[in-house]
């Protein structure tokens, strides 16, 4: 049992605003913040997920100097909690624990915000969380590293009383940011960047955006930071958490599939390279999914049945965790360009899907609308005719529902039919 004094003491250490201390706040990623404080001023529990290092703690401290700065609120009427604290395993009841000593030494009177970063460490957090909630003393943030967060059990304890906030790690132009390059809102100011741009695209490609792995100078560091990232997030967040036994079968499956993410595969097919029975597949896939490391993306069809006699395909949540601890190779080039597009998409709030005829389509949306936008990747800009044509047959097929056919590529901008044909970086960089 942890003495009150080293509680409180780990509590001072935790929360340096209430000295009236400076506290980092890292390169602002826009596209969070505000949603955070839209959903965070409804009342709601605001819950941030997303896989292991992805920036979820820098946007709470983010979340916390706009209230203290930008609200004027009393910094002590703030409570940030980092759940994988020491201190806190060996207490019985450290939620509970942490928050008397809070409302005894620091902060008594209610509605103050409670900002508990990797909750998901912490025992029946769920439980708690909804009765605090129900009581409507405080104002709740949340955040966590697997969608255990997110699960049937926690869905029906907090159903209806939290707004979600996906995490990913960086997106382009928050890349750029971490590279000191804001990208320009004008055609001409962006064309002038060009080239710039490009290059940091290509690192992108590679790297990825795991923050602190952008900012890590040495090649040879960044791949050992995300090993160890990779390491850490299937033991904590798969292993763990789904007490996985047979851990060689399933470490043999996640190599296959990121090795080769975005290709078309059939269980059986997994099966058969792989010697493991169907409905392990099936489990250790929807482990990773939880785990926000890997996607699952299933054959488009209006019909359930037919989504799922098809095969399926695979993405990964980063293109630097991908080929870190993957089989990969020169070629692959096209697999991380796609990849990169998926990921843009997800955080754009799609679902995408894929399509499959004559021809091949890499993504399908559903629009808000009921209309469907085809995508297609192929980054050259000698732009294969299959990949026209099977963004044509598509719109032959689904005729007037097809609002949007986008084919994106390295380097060519231009409009053929109803087909916008347009380059990566610029895609990246604008909200198509």
């Amino acid at each position: 049992m942890t003495d009150t004094p080293d509680l409180m003491e780990v509590l001072v250490s935790l929360n340096p605003w209430w000295s009236g201390k400076d506290f980092g706040t890292g390169v602002r990623r826009k596209r969070y913040s505000s949603k955070i404080r839209k959903y965070y001023a409804t009342g709601e529990i605001v819950v941030l997920s997303g896989v292991r290092r992805s920036g979820k703690t820098t946007l709470l401290y983010q979340f916390i100097h706009d209230l203290i700065y930008g609200q004027n609120i009393d910094p002590r009427s703030i409570l940030f909690v980092n759940c994988d604290e020491p201190a806190l395993a060996r207490l019985d009841r450290p939620l509970e624990t942490v928050l008397d000593i809070y409302r005894r030494e620091v902060y008594s009177q209610e509605g103050a915000c409670l900002v508990f970063d990797e909750i998901q460490n912490i025992p029946e957090w769920e439980r708690w969380v909804k009765a605090v909630y129900d009581r409507k003393q405080f104002q709740l943030v949340i955040s966590g590293s697997s969608s255990c967060l997110l699960d049937s059990e926690v869905s029906t304890l907090i159903s209806g009383r939290y707004l979600s906030v996906p995490v990913y790690p960086l997106d382009f132009s928050e890349y750029l940011l971490f590279q000191e390059v804001e990208a320009g809102t004008d055609p001409i100011a962006l064309s002038s960047q060009k080239y710039e741009i490009l290059e940091h695209l290509r690192h992108y490609l590679h790297e990825g955006g795991f923050p602190q792995v952008v900012r890590q100078s040495e090649e040879e560091v960044k791949k050992d930071q995300l090993r160890a990232y990779y390491d850490s997030i299937v033991y904590r967040d798969i292993v763990q958490v789904n007490e996985v036994r047979n851990q060689r079968a399933m470490s043999d499956l996640l190599f296959y599939l990121m090795t080769n993410i975005t290709s078309l595969y059939s269980y059986q097919q997994l099966v058969q390279v792989l010697g493991i029975e169907v409905g392990t597949i099936k489990e250790y896939i929807r482990y990773a999914e939880m785990a926000k490391v890997l996607f699952e993306v299933r054959f488009f069809s209006y019909s359930l049945k037919t989504q799922a006699r098809n095969n399926k395909k695979i993405y990964c949540i980063d293109n630097g965790l991908r080929n870190a601890v993957s089989f990969t190779f020169s070629a692959d080039v096209g697999r991380g360009v796609e990849n990169l597009v998926y990921l843009e998409l997800r955080r754009r709030g799609h679902d995408p899907y894929y399509w499959k005829k004559g021809g091949e389509v890499d993504f399908v949306l559903k629009n808000a609308d009921n209309t469907l936008s085809a995508v297609n990747v192929t980054y050259t800009d000698t732009i294969p005719g299959r990949e026209m044509d099977a963004l044509r047959e598509f719109a032959d097929v689904f005729g007037a529902k097809v609002k949007d056919q986008v084919l994106i590529t390295k380097d060519t901008e231009k409009t053929d039919g109803d087909i916008r044909c347009i380059p990566l970086w610029k895609w990246l960089l604008g909200e198509e």
